[in-house]
Formats: C-alpha cells, sequence, structure tokens
C-alpha cells in the first residue's frame, strides 16, 4: 500500500511539474505567406531554428496572404511575428498610403534579403539614363505587384513619365524580345538578375538603368519607404555596378513581444543560418544583420537592437526602439 502511495504521489509530482514546464513555454504564431512561395519555405526554416535553439519558445506557421494579411493579424494579435516589406510596413507604421488614418504598429526584428528594382532595357533601344525614358514604351512591373506600385511612385518622383505598358510576365518579356516594348521593371533576387530577365538576356542584348547622385538624393528625401543601393558589377551577364531603388522583405513582431524573447530569437537566426539559405538560396553569404540597418524602415524591437548593438553595430535614428 505504502508502495502504490510513493508511486502515485510520484506521478502526481511529475505531472505538476510537467505543468509547470508546458505553461512556462512561450507559444508564437508566425504568419508567412502562401505555401507556394519560396519565402513559405524560409518561415518553415526559421520556425525549426526557433523550436531548436531558442529555449522556452515553441512556435508553428501559419499560411496567410503576406504582408498586408499579415500586418492586419499582428494588429489583431493573431499572430506574434511574420513577413512584411519594407515598404508596406512602413506606411502601415506611419499611418500613410493605403493605411492613412489606420496606422498599424509592429517593431522590426530583421530583413532576411532586398529586392532590388532592376529597370531593364533593350540596348538597341538606346535608352542609357532613367531621365531618358520620358515618353519610352516601359513596362513598370506586374499588374497589380509591389513593382508596379513603387516604380510609378519612383519616376514621378524623379519627374518622368514614361508610356506605361501593362501586362503580365510572359506577355512583357516576349514584347521586349520582338522590340514593340523597350523593357520593363522587374525584382532581382538579391544582386542577380531575375530568371525573366536572364531569359531576355539570351538573345537581346541589355543594359540595366542606374540612378544618378541626384536622383539617389531625391529618393532619399522624398520616398523613406525604399532603400537605394548599390548592386555590384555582375561579370557573368556582363553589367556594370549600378544603383537603383530596392525594399527588403523583413520579419516584424508584435509590439508587445517582450524583450528577451526578441533578442534569444534574432540571436538565433542570426547564428544558424545554413538551414535559411538552404530553404531561401538568395541569403547565402549576405549579411543579415547589416541589411536590417541598411534598409529596415520602422523602430526596431527592443530585444532586437540590444543584439544587434551587442555585435557592436550602430543603430540608426529611424530604427531605435520606441516605448
Amino acid at each position: 500500500m505504502q508502495k502504490r502511495f510513493i508511486a502515485l504521489a510520484a506521478l502526481v509530482l511529475a505531472a505538476i511539474l510537467t505543468s509547470g514546464y508546458a505553461q512556462a513555454q512561450t507559444r508564437l504564431l508566425i504568419g508567412s505567406t502562401s505555401s507556394s512561395s519560396s519565402h513559405y519555405a524560409y518561415f518553415v526554416s526559421v520556425n525549426q531554428i526557433i523550436n531548436q535553439y531558442v529555449d522556452g519558445v515553441s512556435s508553428s506557421v501559419v499560411e496567410t496572404g503576406a504582408t498586408v494579411d499579415n500586418l492586419r493579424r499582428l494588429s489583431r494579435n493573431q499572430i506574434d511575428l511574420g513577413l512584411v516589406t519594407t515598404n508596406t510596413g512602413y506606411h502601415a507604421y506611419e499611418g500613410t498610403g493605403e493605411f492613412k488614418g489606420r496606422a498599424i504598429d509592429s517593431r522590426l526584428l530583421w530583413v532576411y534579403t532586398v529586392a532590388p528594382q532592376n529597370v531593364v532595357m533593350r540596348k538597341d533601344a538606346n535608352v542609357d539614363t532613367l531621365a531618358g525614358l520620358d515618353g519610352v514604351r516601359l513596362n513598370p512591373g506586374i499588374t497589380g505587384s509591389a513593382t508596379e506600385s513603387t516604380t510609378e511612385a519612383v519616376l514621378a518622383a524623379l519627374g518622368i513619365e514614361p508610356d506605361y505598358v501593362r501586362g503580365s510576365t510572359t506577355d512583357v518579356v516576349s514584347s521586349i524580345k520582338d522590340g514593340r516594348i523597350a523593357g520593363y521593371v522587374k525584382s532581382g533576387v538579391g544582386n542577380q538578375l531575375d530568371g525573366s530577365t536572364l531569359d531576355i538576356s539570351t538573345f537581346t542584348p541589355i543594359r540595366v538603368l542606374s540612378l544618378n547622385d541626384d536622383q539617389a538624393k531625391t529618393l532619399r528625401s522624398e520616398m523613406p519607404d525604399v532603400a537605394v543601393v548599390d548592386v555590384p558589377e555582375n561579370k557573368a551577364n556582363n553589367l556594370p555596378p549600378y544603383r537603383t531603388w530596392a525594399f527588403g522583405v523583413a520579419v516584424h513582431a508584435s509590439p508587445d513581444m517582450d524583450e528577451e524573447t526578441a533578442y534569444r530569437i534574432v540571436k538565433a537566426v542570426m547564428e544558424h543560418t545554413d538551414a535559411q539559405a538552404n530553404a531561401f538560396a538568395a541569403i547565402k553569404g549576405t549579411d543579415m544583420a547589416q541589411t536590417t540597418l541598411d534598409v529596415g524602415s520602422v523602430p526596431l524591437a527592443a530585444g532586437a537592437a540590444r543584439y544587434y548593438r551587442e555585435q557592436g553595430m550602430t543603430i540608426p535614428d529611424a530604427l531605435k526602439p520606441v516605448e
């Protein structure tokens, strides 16, 4: 009888300890994007890192409608962190653009990739500067895309008025190949050209237009939602270095995430990059910490800022944590 009592007491104690452990776990939900996207695979890798390396935290990934959907879910406390592009994140935080009058508060954790917006032209169109695009038939980006809306805003800010031609990637690529339009604007994959641009360049010589110093200064002043980036020489495609506008793809968190949790998540992600590179090749060899400080657009979570400062990095004023 006494042995049974001792055994029962041990079971009860184990249950209490297990229950206490479960209660101590912080459970997080990560908003990503469509499961067909390579970005979804990236967030699966992040989820694995959190579960493996961040003690006391468990997480899971949910498929969402990407940036805008994730921002809305953050505002409703339906997710704890998720994918947000830097340009849309800026407008949501500031309550401008499509978020005018309904700002959404979120905090930056890190930026994992940058999408340079490449102005790709047929060489025989004889357009070698952005100013030369006035009146030229140009596709500003796939209809309804962030590239399209950003291109139009950028060129308007620079006082440039192309003859815009709309269409899908397939239609636009065909139109450039046969000379019906002179070029298009297409997101790069890190510092590499997009696959559709490589397709065009196989038989059609191309050039990528560059911002000049005055144009870069204008964008930095008038369009804080985009970054100005320098793309190095691309020997494989015989392209010289150029400067263009870009937006980043970031991970934002709820402003309610505590400092310690944010710190440990960012630390784990920054210190275990191999799995992320395997899931999303564009980040291979990149410095995500520096990318975050270069193109981030909203204040950092306090824990994230703590990690970057520990690395000896200087936080730009626009990214400094707020109360």
